[in-house]
């Protein structure tokens, strides 16, 4: 054979191979191209991502997740969800209103009062014409209920690469399948990932993705991003509308001589709000005060701390007699000033970290999801664009701006010792049961939230 009968096939080898990789390339690129890719997979961007698998599911939803599922079934923290929360949960499929549910400590009565100092009021379930006013859950048993809600959608999970340093031919197989179900409508959950860079331009948003344990990158395409990756408001950067409360939430669990059944308690002290949220068969405790005296408290032996938590509570359970799980969280407000920036929507502790006075964060948060679930599948075009952010924007701006206000003025007007002030909030209290339209106002508000 000569070189000139040999040189038409190394060229059609040649020209082969890129032709091969290319076509690869191309569907590994459409196959990572989602319609909306949420970064955050906490209770409120995974009700975002089952509220959109469930009402829209044409579209190709992303939903990155930093986290290993263990994480957050082990997550210690104890959460205040409103009635109005309850039922975005059951429409996302992690509540179900038959059954057993959730595992849940239902709230029934609020009772709000001040140290020292005449005025309170008590909220009444049976007013309200709810089952509860709210439930007290535990993060862990919150995150076990929304995966199990995966499975009644089509989802597929895209786990990182092992450590090992070449895959096996199972692995390498089961990455090649779940490339391929990546080009499918439905849900496809990245764990663990964590989005590394985000930019977008007129037409996508384009998210690089890396894993926990290596260098292995990826990137995802998208038509819209949300963010509903917040965290703790101590490991934020400063927002627009920041303030540094000077305070700790100390957070346990207690027991008491005389506890009532259905009862939360949100008491004003001079230090800052103390509340007593019913669970199982006690309270979970939500103390501020300043940071020494969390710090303080926090050394304290048990019997010492139970002394100071009944002098600052009073009477209404008798002794309290044990503690556990003690633990602190530095408060403050941390808020953008607009939740929507061109393809690019913020929710739940992304857009906003409040006080936790009145337990709101969350049900902002889970409203938040609510509201842009809806905006995206009444975007008529098919496939949601800006548009659909703008109205999501407009459509929270009441609730959450009203929302803000609140957490942020009790705790600051209810630590203002001086008597001209406590003699308002003490009227203020009491006014709430002599004006009913105006309780039912702000237990509503509490519960729903404003409808934009």
């Amino acid at each position: 054979m000569t070189d000139a009968q040999a040189s038409p096939a190394a060229m059609s080898t040649a020209h082969t191979e890129p032709t091969e990789q290319a076509a690869h390339t191309a569907h590994d690129d459409r196959a990572r191209r989602f319609d909306v890719a949420i970064v955050g997979a906490g209770p409120v961007g995974t009700a975002l991502a089952l509220l959109l698998a469930q009402r829209a599911p044409q579209l190709r939803i992303a939903l990155v997740d930093a986290r290993g599922a263990q994480a957050g079934y082990d997550d210690p923290r104890t959460l205040a969800l409103s009635h109005g929360s309850r039922e975005i949960l059951a429409r996302a499929g992690a509540w179900p209103h038959h059954g057993a549910g959730l595992a849940s400590t239902p709230i029934q009565h609020i009772h709000v009062s001040q140290a020292r100092r005449f005025g309170s009021t008590e909220i009444d379930y049976l007013d309200h014409g709810v089952p509860a006013l709210g439930y007290v859950v535990r993060y862990g048993a919150l995150m076990r209920a929304l995966d199990a809600a995966m499975l009644g959608v089509p989802t597929r999970v895209a786990h990182a690469p092992s450590t090992s340093a070449a895959p096996d031919g199972r692995e390498a197989r089961e990455a090649r399948e779940a490339a391929d179900a990546l080009d499918r409508p439905g849900l496809h959950h990245f764990r663990p990932y964590r989005a590394i860079a985000l930019r977008q331009d007129a037409q996508g948003v384009t998210i690089t993705l890396g894993t926990t344990v290596d260098d292995h990158v990826q990137t995802l395409h998208a038509a819209l991003a949300v963010n509903a990756e917040g965290g703790l408001f101590e490991r934020q950067t400063a927002r627009p509308h920041a303030r540094d409360y000077g305070q700790t939430a100390l957070v346990g669990f207690v027991t008491c001589e005389l506890p009532r059944i259905g009862w939360a308690w949100e008491r004003f002290t001079p230090d800052g709000p103390l509340a007593l949220l019913p669970q199982e068969n006690g309270y979970a405790l939500v103390w501020c005060c300043s940071h020494a005296e969390a710090n303080r408290r926090r050394e304290l032996d048990d019997a010492s701390f139970l002394s100071e938590l009944h002098t600052a509570f009073g009477d209404r359970m008798g002794r309290f007699t044990s503690i556990a799980g003690r633990a602190g969280f530095p408060l403050g407000l941390n808020a953008l000033g607009q939740v929507v920036d061109g393809r690019v929507a913020a929710i739940g502790n992304a857009a906003q970290t409040l006080h936790p006075v009145a337990g709101q964060g969350l049900n902002l948060g889970l409203r938040d999801a609510f509201d842009l679930a809806d905006a995206l599948v009444r975007d008529s075009r098919g496939v949601p664009g800006p548009a659909a952010l703008a109205a999501f924007a407009r459509r929270r701006r009441a609730d959450r701006g009203l929302t803000i206000r609140i957490t942020d003025l009790l705790p600051r007007v209810f630590g203002i010792d001086a008597a001209p002030v406590a003699l308002l909030r003490s009227v203020a209290l009491a006014s709430l049961d002599l004006v009913p339209p105006l309780k039912t106002a702000f237990a509503r508000q509490m519960m729903f939230g404003q409808r934009g």
